[in-house]
């Protein structure tokens, strides 16, 4: 649990008006609000000595409330928008939607490549944020190649990867109980322990609590099912609404419906799973398509414990969502540059490849998979995973490594019957090393 914020009274608020006009304690309470500092971070700032760590809290409670605020019912969730916050959204509005991004930050060729990564690194990270025990390396093979899942683990990923590709190809498409229902559906089905509770909102015989993963401690008590019929039916109206009682930026706007859902618990399980799914959707929704090329929840991963304190932060701060949107906005920022750089590396890589066109006849993905072989000599590969690695047919794959196969460059070995993988051929150090 975390420590919750002190209570004030009118007293501290008094004491808080005549605080505010001192240059000394504005600064503190100014860096506080901007950044949407937590109680438990404030009160160890450095302060004048005739001023309580609880006197500057009420002073950033106070400032909170006339600066631009946000509230959403039925549970009066509310947030104060901050200067950060306008400039963060700012931004992604210039690199997430519109044109420039697609003109200048991922090469045209290289956006299925790019894309397919991606999708696979969110599905990965989702699900091992709740629980999927599986190395990476494993799970990128079995989407890559096409294996069947063998484990839960490995099926939470494969369901995770099949509903996000379900939410791009339906983005433009308005939120309904349905959809809700279906991608639920998607995401966990053959993981839960009941299969009755894949597809389907809790009912008042569900027990559904949210508990400390290593204490068992409960952390939240979802609201009550019977409230699920309303808060479905708002849920899908701001989802599809155009802000006519207010303008809501649309990101803030994703960033509360990830909230809201995982803080209500509509399902038995699969929760956080389909929150930041539909956090994916409603940023695809409103034309932030860059967002379908991040992997947000490999940040998210990173910093879980960060996470899951920024929800408790709302509920323990009178349901002040700006916690959590900071967070989010932060993780947005860092998946960006994460995003940026990887692009960097991965021209880097492709240009190394151009290397192997000097053999004669080599075609661009040939060239890239003679690179793969290089920096990996016992690299595996098979017919789907170059399918997928480049987003080609199967015959185009096919033919690519057969093509590679008759230069001795690529050796086939049978699996069975049906099945061949591609290794490393008896001559691919000679011809590459003379050639190169």
């Amino acid at each position: 649990m975390i420590e919750r914020p002190p209570v004030l009274n009118a007293d501290l608020f008094r004491r808080a008006i005549d605080l505010q006009q001192r240059p000394d304690v504005a600064q503190l309470v100014k860096d506080a609000v901007q950044n949407y500092l937590y109680w438990s971070d404030l009160k160890y700032k450095k302060r004048p000595t005739d001023v309580t760590a609880e006197d500057v809290w009420a002073c950033v409670k106070m400032n909170r409330t006339t600066v631009g605020t946000l509230q959403w019912e039925p549970f009066n969730i509310k947030m104060t928008v901050t200067i950060p916050m306008q400039k963060m959204c700012h931004d992604f509005d210039m690199n997430f939607g519109g044109s420039w991004g697609k003109s200048s930050i991922i090469p045209h060729a290289e956006r299925e490549r790019f894309l397919i990564s991606s999708l696979i690194a969110e599905a990965i990270s989702s699900s091992q944020m709740e629980g999927a025990a599986t190395t990476r390396r494993v799970a990128k093979d079995m989407l890559r190649k096409g294996i069947s899942p063998r484990n839960r683990s490995e099926q939470m990923i494969y369901n995770n990867y099949q509903a996000i590709r379900f939410i791009t190809a339906h983005r433009d498409e308005d939120l309904s109980p349905e959809l809700l229902l279906q991608l639920h559906r998607i995401m966990t089905q053959h993981t839960l322990s009941d299969e009755r509770d894949v597809g389907r909102f809790r009912t008042a015989d569900d027990d559904v609590v949210v508990e400390n993963a290593i204490t068992h401690e409960v952390v939240h008590t979802p609201p009550p099912a019977e409230m699920l019929p309303d808060f479905v039916e708002r849920l899908c109206k701001m989802a599809n609404s155009d802000d006519e009682e207010g303008f809501v930026h649309p990101i803030l706007k994703a960033i509360y419906i990830h909230f809201v859902v995982a803080y209500v618990h509509p399902f038995v399980d699969g929760n956080g799973r389909t929150a930041r799914a539909l956090f994916y959707w409603n940023m695809l929704k409103n034309g932030y398509w860059l967002t379908e090329y991040l992997s947000i929840s490999q940040i998210i991963y990173r910093s879980k414990a960060s996470y899951e304190t920024a929800f408790l932060q709302v509920e323990a701060d009178n349901m002040d969502m700006g916690y959590f949107a900071m967070y989010h906005l932060q993780v947005l920022e860092k998946a960006f540059n994460e995003l940026r750089n990887y692009i960097e590396k991965k021209i880097l890589d492709k240009q190394r490849s151009m290397d192997f066109f000097v053999i004669d006849g080599i075609n661009e993905r040939q060239a890239a998979i003679l690179s793969l072989v290089r920096d990996n000599p016992k690299v595996v590969l098979t017919v789907k995973e170059i399918e997928n690695r480049f987003a080609v047919s199967h015959t185009t794959a096919r033919n690519d490594l057969e093509g590679l196969v008759e230069r001795g460059l690529l050796n086939r070995q049978a699996v069975n019957k049906v099945k061949s993988v591609y290794v490393k051929g008896h001559a691919f150090d000679g011809i590459a090393v003379e050639k190169l």
